[in-house]
């Protein structure tokens, strides 16, 4: 887990592009009826658009809001570090989801008058595969990828 501001910010980029392209693939895949080798390529054309604002969402709305939220559920150091994790990932997503489906909403399929329906339903859509995305590969990949390259000392114990 990040330690210092520097980290936090090297920690929320790997993350971000990880979820965002993961969840772009996921939504070209839905409009086009089908994952293909075109939507994979496709995907790194939003991913820059969406990766910027999830980056912009996650350090300055989600991250602060889903720590505060989460340590009223859970306290580091007394609860299991994995309860820690899964309880401030959850939030995450649950705060993320709807903010990133309300850009690609309004970015991929218009503002008009059907705008919060489409919202809605493209958020419906997107919270079970954000939600186990997180849990199930990107949150254990992305700290894999942050441990190597901020290792922890181990704190000696008497």
């Amino acid at each position: 887990m990040p330690k210092t501001k520097f980290q936090d910010i090297v920690f929320t980029i790997i993350m971000v592009i990880v979820m965002v392209y993961a969840m772009v693939v996921y939504n070209i895949s839905m409009d086009k009826g089908g994952v293909s080798n075109e939507v994979f390529l496709l995907a790194f054309y939003e991913l820059v658009i969406m990766g910027i604002a999830g980056f912009i969402l996650e350090m300055l709305v989600a991250g602060p809001l889903a720590k505060k939220l989460a340590f009223r559920v859970v306290t580091p150091g007394k609860d299991k570090m994995f309860v820690v994790i899964l309880v401030i990932s959850a939030i995450t997503v649950c705060l993320m989801c709807p903010m990133m489906s309300f850009i690609a909403t309004a970015l991929f399929k218009g503002v008009d008058s059907q705008l919060i329906a489409k919202w809605i339903q493209t958020t419906a859509l997107n919270f079970p595969m954000a939600l186990c995305w997180q849990i199930f590969f990107a949150g254990p990949f992305v700290r894999w990828i942050f441990g190597l390259l901020f290792p922890q000392k181990d704190e000696v114990r008497s």
